[in-house]
Protein backbone atom coordinates (compact mmCIF):
# COMPACT_ATOMS: atom_id res chain seq x y z
CA UNK A 1 0.00 0.00 0.00
CA UNK A 2 1.77 3.01 -0.94
CA UNK A 3 2.33 5.44 1.93
CA UNK A 4 -0.06 8.97 1.63
CA UNK A 5 1.58 11.90 -0.27
CA UNK A 6 2.01 15.17 1.86
CA UNK A 7 1.75 17.20 -0.74
CA UNK A 8 -1.20 16.26 -1.98
CA UNK A 9 -3.00 16.21 1.38
CA UNK A 10 -1.49 19.96 2.02
CA UNK A 11 -3.11 20.75 -1.45
CA UNK A 12 -6.54 19.18 -0.26
CA UNK A 13 -6.58 20.74 2.92
CA UNK A 14 -5.76 24.16 1.54
CA UNK A 15 -8.22 23.87 -1.56
CA UNK A 16 -11.29 23.13 0.90
CA UNK A 17 -10.00 26.41 3.00
CA UNK A 18 -10.38 28.32 -0.06
CA UNK A 19 -13.63 27.03 -1.27
CA UNK A 20 -14.91 27.40 2.61
CA UNK A 21 -13.36 31.34 2.29
CA UNK A 22 -14.62 32.03 -1.14
CA UNK A 23 -18.58 30.45 0.28
CA UNK A 24 -18.22 33.07 3.11
CA UNK A 25 -17.66 36.06 0.79
CA UNK A 26 -19.77 34.70 -1.41
CA UNK A 27 -22.47 34.89 0.97
CA UNK A 28 -21.20 38.02 2.19
CA UNK A 29 -21.92 39.99 -1.49
CA UNK A 30 -25.02 38.04 -1.46
CA UNK A 31 -25.89 40.28 1.64
CA UNK A 32 -24.32 43.75 0.37
CA UNK A 33 -26.17 42.99 -2.75
CA UNK A 34 -29.67 42.75 -1.30
CA UNK A 35 -28.82 45.06 1.43
CA UNK A 36 -28.31 47.69 -1.76
CA UNK A 37 -31.27 46.67 -3.74
CA UNK A 38 -33.36 46.81 -0.32
CA UNK A 39 -31.34 50.88 -0.14
CA UNK A 40 -32.58 51.65 -3.57
CA UNK A 41 -36.02 50.82 -3.70
CA UNK A 42 -36.36 52.43 -0.62
CA UNK A 43 -34.80 55.49 -2.30
CA UNK A 44 -37.25 55.03 -5.26
CA UNK A 45 -40.05 54.72 -3.01
CA UNK A 46 -38.85 57.92 -1.47
CA UNK A 47 -37.99 60.02 -4.56
CA UNK A 48 -41.14 59.59 -6.24
CA UNK A 49 -43.25 61.63 -3.85
CA UNK A 50 -40.68 64.11 -4.07
CA UNK A 51 -40.87 63.74 -7.43
CA UNK A 52 -45.01 64.42 -6.95
CA UNK A 53 -44.57 67.45 -4.85
CA UNK A 54 -41.96 69.46 -7.00
CA UNK A 55 -44.13 68.22 -10.45
CA UNK A 56 -44.17 70.18 -12.45
CA UNK A 57 -40.72 71.93 -12.42
CA UNK A 58 -41.13 72.94 -16.08
CA UNK A 59 -43.67 73.83 -19.26
CA UNK A 60 -45.94 71.17 -19.26
CA UNK A 61 -47.32 70.26 -22.99
CA UNK A 62 -50.92 69.40 -23.50
CA UNK A 63 -51.35 67.87 -27.34
CA UNK A 64 -54.85 69.38 -28.75
CA UNK A 65 -54.87 66.91 -31.50
CA UNK A 66 -57.87 69.25 -33.50
CA UNK A 67 -57.61 72.31 -34.89
CA UNK A 68 -57.68 75.16 -33.18
CA UNK A 69 -61.15 77.00 -32.64
CA UNK A 70 -63.21 73.88 -31.91
CA UNK A 71 -64.62 73.48 -28.58
CA UNK A 72 -61.75 70.93 -27.53
CA UNK A 73 -59.73 73.71 -28.08
CA UNK A 74 -61.24 76.18 -26.53
CA UNK A 75 -62.18 73.83 -23.25
CA UNK A 76 -58.43 73.28 -23.79
CA UNK A 77 -57.07 76.48 -23.47
CA UNK A 78 -59.58 76.87 -20.52
CA UNK A 79 -57.53 74.43 -18.43
CA UNK A 80 -54.27 74.93 -19.27
CA UNK A 81 -54.54 78.19 -17.38
CA UNK A 82 -56.20 76.97 -14.68
CA UNK A 83 -53.54 74.65 -14.06
CA UNK A 84 -51.06 77.30 -14.30
CA UNK A 85 -52.64 79.54 -11.96
CA UNK A 86 -52.74 75.96 -9.38
CA UNK A 87 -49.43 74.75 -10.28
CA UNK A 88 -47.11 77.80 -11.25
CA UNK A 89 -45.93 76.45 -14.07
CA UNK A 90 -47.23 77.31 -17.80
CA UNK A 91 -49.19 74.29 -19.41
CA UNK A 92 -48.88 75.39 -23.22
CA UNK A 93 -51.50 73.73 -25.71
CA UNK A 94 -49.85 72.59 -28.80
CA UNK A 95 -52.55 71.88 -31.50
CA UNK A 96 -51.33 68.88 -34.12
CA UNK A 97 -54.48 67.90 -36.04
CA UNK A 98 -55.15 65.70 -38.72
CA UNK A 99 -55.98 61.69 -39.28
CA UNK A 100 -59.61 62.18 -37.27
CA UNK A 101 -56.75 62.76 -34.38
CA UNK A 102 -54.43 59.93 -34.87
CA UNK A 103 -51.37 62.01 -35.70
CA UNK A 104 -51.63 64.45 -32.47
CA UNK A 105 -53.15 61.67 -30.16
CA UNK A 106 -49.48 59.04 -31.71
CA UNK A 107 -46.82 62.05 -30.61
CA UNK A 108 -48.25 61.93 -27.36
CA UNK A 109 -48.25 57.65 -26.80
CA UNK A 110 -44.73 58.47 -27.88
CA UNK A 111 -43.60 60.90 -25.79
CA UNK A 112 -41.11 60.14 -22.37
CA UNK A 113 -44.11 59.09 -19.75
CA UNK A 114 -43.02 62.02 -17.09
CA UNK A 115 -45.85 63.97 -16.95
CA UNK A 116 -44.92 66.75 -19.07
CA UNK A 117 -46.73 65.92 -22.14
CA UNK A 118 -50.60 65.40 -21.87
CA UNK A 119 -53.32 64.51 -24.37
CA UNK A 120 -56.32 66.32 -24.56
CA UNK A 121 -58.76 63.60 -25.59
CA UNK A 122 -62.63 63.50 -26.35
CA UNK A 123 -64.93 60.68 -27.19
CA UNK A 124 -63.56 61.05 -30.65
CA UNK A 125 -60.61 58.72 -29.01
CA UNK A 126 -63.39 56.11 -28.25
CA UNK A 127 -64.99 55.99 -31.08
CA UNK A 128 -62.11 55.48 -33.17
CA UNK A 129 -60.60 52.79 -31.07
CA UNK A 130 -63.19 50.73 -33.67
CA UNK A 131 -63.91 53.10 -36.30
CA UNK A 132 -59.92 52.70 -36.56
CA UNK A 133 -58.42 49.59 -35.74
CA UNK A 134 -55.08 49.82 -37.65
CA UNK A 135 -53.45 52.82 -35.64
CA UNK A 136 -50.49 52.70 -34.33
CA UNK A 137 -51.42 53.12 -30.62
CA UNK A 138 -54.42 51.50 -28.56
CA UNK A 139 -56.14 53.92 -26.19
CA UNK A 140 -56.24 51.40 -22.90
CA UNK A 141 -52.63 49.79 -23.96
CA UNK A 142 -50.57 53.22 -24.23
CA UNK A 143 -52.31 55.74 -22.03
CA UNK A 144 -53.38 56.06 -18.53
CA UNK A 145 -56.43 57.95 -17.89
CA UNK A 146 -55.88 61.67 -15.97
CA UNK A 147 -59.15 63.06 -15.36
CA UNK A 148 -62.46 63.89 -17.18
CA UNK A 149 -62.60 67.59 -17.70
CA UNK A 150 -66.56 68.02 -18.81
CA UNK A 151 -69.48 67.04 -21.23
CA UNK A 152 -71.42 69.55 -23.71
CA UNK A 153 -74.86 68.70 -25.92
CA UNK A 154 -74.48 69.33 -29.45
CA UNK A 155 -76.94 70.73 -32.22
CA UNK A 156 -77.91 70.29 -35.34
CA UNK A 157 -78.06 73.43 -37.67
CA UNK A 158 -78.78 73.92 -41.36
CA UNK A 159 -77.88 76.88 -43.37
CA UNK A 160 -80.24 79.22 -44.17
CA UNK A 161 -83.43 78.99 -46.66
CA UNK A 162 -84.08 75.26 -46.78
CA UNK A 163 -87.38 74.93 -47.63
CA UNK A 164 -87.54 73.24 -43.97
CA UNK A 165 -87.35 74.23 -40.43
CA UNK A 166 -87.54 71.22 -38.05
CA UNK A 167 -86.79 67.71 -38.16
CA UNK A 168 -89.45 66.61 -39.48
CA UNK A 169 -89.07 67.88 -42.65
CA UNK A 170 -85.59 67.34 -43.08
CA UNK A 171 -86.13 63.60 -42.62
CA UNK A 172 -88.87 63.68 -45.16
CA UNK A 173 -86.69 65.80 -47.52
CA UNK A 174 -83.46 63.21 -46.78
CA UNK A 175 -86.55 60.39 -47.40
CA UNK A 176 -88.08 62.06 -50.91
CA UNK A 177 -84.21 62.46 -52.31
CA UNK A 178 -81.80 59.88 -50.40
CA UNK A 179 -78.33 61.16 -50.87
CA UNK A 180 -79.41 64.81 -51.78
CA UNK A 181 -78.24 66.36 -48.65
CA UNK A 182 -74.78 66.37 -47.28
CA UNK A 183 -73.57 67.48 -43.66
CA UNK A 184 -70.30 68.69 -42.66
CA UNK A 185 -68.20 67.06 -39.79
CA UNK A 186 -64.73 68.09 -38.25
CA UNK A 187 -63.39 64.60 -39.04
CA UNK A 188 -64.24 60.99 -39.12
CA UNK A 189 -64.50 59.60 -35.71
CA UNK A 190 -65.60 63.03 -34.13
CA UNK A 191 -68.66 63.23 -32.18
CA UNK A 192 -69.80 65.28 -34.79
CA UNK A 193 -69.26 62.47 -37.36
CA UNK A 194 -71.01 60.01 -35.15
CA UNK A 195 -73.73 61.99 -33.98
CA UNK A 196 -74.16 62.64 -38.11
CA UNK A 197 -74.54 58.41 -38.66
CA UNK A 198 -76.44 57.89 -35.31
CA UNK A 199 -78.98 59.92 -36.98
CA UNK A 200 -79.20 58.43 -40.57
CA UNK A 201 -79.43 55.23 -38.30
CA UNK A 202 -81.93 55.79 -36.50
CA UNK A 203 -83.89 58.33 -39.10
CA UNK A 204 -83.82 55.58 -41.78
CA UNK A 205 -82.06 57.91 -43.88
CA UNK A 206 -79.50 58.54 -46.28
CA UNK A 207 -77.14 61.86 -46.32
CA UNK A 208 -74.17 62.38 -47.36
CA UNK A 209 -70.97 62.43 -45.22
CA UNK A 210 -68.50 65.46 -45.68
CA UNK A 211 -65.58 65.32 -43.46
CA UNK A 212 -63.01 68.28 -42.93
CA UNK A 213 -59.77 68.92 -41.21
CA UNK A 214 -61.33 70.34 -38.16
CA UNK A 215 -64.91 72.36 -37.03
CA UNK A 216 -64.08 75.34 -38.03
CA UNK A 217 -63.40 74.65 -41.82
CA UNK A 218 -67.10 72.68 -41.98
CA UNK A 219 -68.37 75.55 -39.69
CA UNK A 220 -67.29 78.21 -41.82
CA UNK A 221 -68.61 76.12 -44.84
CA UNK A 222 -72.42 75.99 -43.49
CA UNK A 223 -72.43 79.28 -42.60
CA UNK A 224 -71.61 80.38 -46.31
CA UNK A 225 -74.09 77.84 -46.92
CA UNK A 226 -72.38 75.39 -49.30
CA UNK A 227 -73.12 72.62 -47.27
CA UNK A 228 -76.83 72.19 -45.73
CA UNK A 229 -76.06 70.71 -42.12
CA UNK A 230 -73.46 69.86 -39.33
CA UNK A 231 -73.60 69.15 -35.93
CA UNK A 232 -71.96 71.22 -33.42
CA UNK A 233 -71.44 71.85 -30.26
CA UNK A 234 -73.59 74.60 -28.22
CA UNK A 235 -70.88 77.14 -27.28
CA UNK A 236 -69.70 77.71 -30.67
CA UNK A 237 -73.00 77.75 -32.34
CA UNK A 238 -74.74 79.82 -30.20
CA UNK A 239 -73.90 83.27 -31.23
CA UNK A 240 -74.41 82.02 -34.97
CA UNK A 241 -78.33 80.95 -33.89
CA UNK A 242 -79.06 84.27 -32.50
CA UNK A 243 -77.65 86.14 -35.55
CA UNK A 244 -79.71 84.12 -37.67
CA UNK A 245 -76.95 82.60 -39.83
CA UNK A 246 -78.17 79.20 -39.36
CA UNK A 247 -81.38 77.59 -38.26
CA UNK A 248 -81.12 75.62 -35.01
CA UNK A 249 -83.16 71.87 -35.53
CA UNK A 250 -82.48 69.60 -32.32
CA UNK A 251 -80.15 69.55 -29.54
CA UNK A 252 -78.74 66.14 -28.82
CA UNK A 253 -79.23 65.82 -25.16
CA UNK A 254 -81.51 64.29 -22.79
CA UNK A 255 -83.06 66.94 -21.65
CA UNK A 256 -83.09 71.02 -23.34
CA UNK A 257 -80.31 72.71 -23.14
CA UNK A 258 -80.08 76.03 -20.85
CA UNK A 259 -78.19 77.78 -23.69
CA UNK A 260 -80.74 77.20 -25.96
CA UNK A 261 -84.09 76.51 -24.42
CA UNK A 262 -85.73 77.31 -27.08
CA UNK A 263 -84.44 74.58 -29.46
CA UNK A 264 -86.68 70.74 -28.51
CA UNK A 265 -84.30 67.86 -28.09
CA UNK A 266 -83.72 65.17 -31.28
CA UNK A 267 -85.93 63.03 -29.33
CA UNK A 268 -88.51 65.92 -28.91
CA UNK A 269 -87.98 66.64 -32.35
CA UNK A 270 -89.47 62.83 -33.93
CA UNK A 271 -86.13 60.84 -33.79
CA UNK A 272 -87.03 58.90 -29.78
CA UNK A 273 -84.31 57.82 -27.81
CA UNK A 274 -81.58 60.06 -29.61
CA UNK A 275 -78.93 60.75 -27.59
CA UNK A 276 -75.49 62.26 -28.66
CA UNK A 277 -72.91 64.10 -26.43
CA UNK A 278 -68.86 65.74 -26.51
CA UNK A 279 -66.97 65.06 -23.52
CA UNK A 280 -63.19 66.22 -23.00
CA UNK A 281 -61.14 64.78 -20.51
CA UNK A 282 -57.04 64.20 -20.11
CA UNK A 283 -54.68 60.94 -20.63
CA UNK A 284 -50.73 60.72 -20.26
CA UNK A 285 -48.38 57.72 -21.76
CA UNK A 286 -48.36 54.51 -20.14
CA UNK A 287 -46.15 54.69 -17.29
CA UNK A 288 -46.21 58.38 -16.12
CA UNK A 289 -45.73 58.31 -11.82
CA UNK A 290 -49.14 57.83 -10.38
CA UNK A 291 -48.36 60.02 -7.91
CA UNK A 292 -48.11 62.74 -11.23
CA UNK A 293 -51.47 61.42 -12.32
CA UNK A 294 -53.36 61.83 -8.88
CA UNK A 295 -51.69 65.31 -8.15
CA UNK A 296 -52.92 66.31 -12.18
CA UNK A 297 -56.61 64.73 -10.96
CA UNK A 298 -56.70 66.09 -7.94
CA UNK A 299 -56.02 70.05 -9.75
CA UNK A 300 -58.58 69.18 -12.11
CA UNK A 301 -61.52 68.00 -9.91
CA UNK A 302 -60.69 71.28 -7.96
CA UNK A 303 -60.71 73.18 -11.11
CA UNK A 304 -64.46 71.70 -12.17
CA UNK A 305 -65.70 71.86 -8.91
CA UNK A 306 -65.59 75.97 -8.81
CA UNK A 307 -68.91 77.36 -8.55
CA UNK A 308 -67.80 80.13 -10.81
CA UNK A 309 -66.68 77.60 -13.37
CA UNK A 310 -69.63 75.49 -13.05
CA UNK A 311 -71.93 78.76 -13.68
CA UNK A 312 -69.42 79.61 -16.46
CA UNK A 313 -70.05 76.50 -18.35
CA UNK A 314 -73.96 76.03 -17.75
CA UNK A 315 -74.46 79.46 -19.95
CA UNK A 316 -72.12 77.55 -22.55
CA UNK A 317 -74.40 74.12 -22.62
CA UNK A 318 -71.35 72.47 -20.63
CA UNK A 319 -71.74 70.35 -17.56
CA UNK A 320 -68.23 69.51 -15.66
CA UNK A 321 -67.48 66.13 -15.08
CA UNK A 322 -65.29 64.74 -11.75
CA UNK A 323 -63.80 61.22 -11.56
CA UNK A 324 -61.03 59.37 -9.65
CA UNK A 325 -58.22 58.43 -11.95
CA UNK A 326 -59.56 54.85 -11.19
CA UNK A 327 -63.44 55.46 -11.89
CA UNK A 328 -62.44 58.13 -15.44
CA UNK A 329 -60.83 54.81 -16.69
CA UNK A 330 -63.91 52.69 -16.27
CA UNK A 331 -65.75 55.33 -17.94
CA UNK A 332 -63.52 55.55 -20.98
CA UNK A 333 -63.46 51.70 -21.03
CA UNK A 334 -67.47 51.91 -21.11
CA UNK A 335 -67.22 54.26 -23.81
CA UNK A 336 -65.25 52.28 -26.01
CA UNK A 337 -67.70 49.35 -25.60
CA UNK A 338 -70.63 51.97 -26.62
CA UNK A 339 -69.31 53.26 -29.41
CA UNK A 340 -68.28 50.02 -30.92
CA UNK A 341 -71.94 49.07 -31.24
CA UNK A 342 -72.97 51.98 -32.48
CA UNK A 343 -70.17 52.07 -35.21
CA UNK A 344 -71.28 48.29 -36.33
CA UNK A 345 -74.51 49.39 -36.44
CA UNK A 346 -74.70 52.52 -38.28
CA UNK A 347 -71.64 50.92 -41.08
CA UNK A 348 -69.59 54.19 -40.67
CA UNK A 349 -66.62 54.36 -42.14
CA UNK A 350 -63.71 56.03 -42.63
CA UNK A 351 -63.91 57.88 -45.95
Amino acid sequence: MPAPNPTNSNQSGSTTVALRVVTVLAGCWRHVAQAGLVALAAAALLANPARAQDYPSKPVRIIVPFAPGGSADVFGRFIAQRLHEAMGQSFVVENRPGGGSVIGTDAVAKSPADGYTLLLMSNTHTVNESLIPNKPFALLRDFVAVAPINASDLVLVTKTGLPFSNVAGLIQAAKRKPGSLSYASSGPGTPYHMAGELFKAMAGISIVHIPYKGSSGARTDVLGGQLEMMFDAIPTMSEHIRSGKVVALATTGKSRSATLPEVPTMAEAGVPGYEATIWLGLMAPKGTPAAVVNKLNAELSRITANPEVRRAWAAQGSAPLTMGVDEFGRYISADIAKWAQIVKISGAKVE
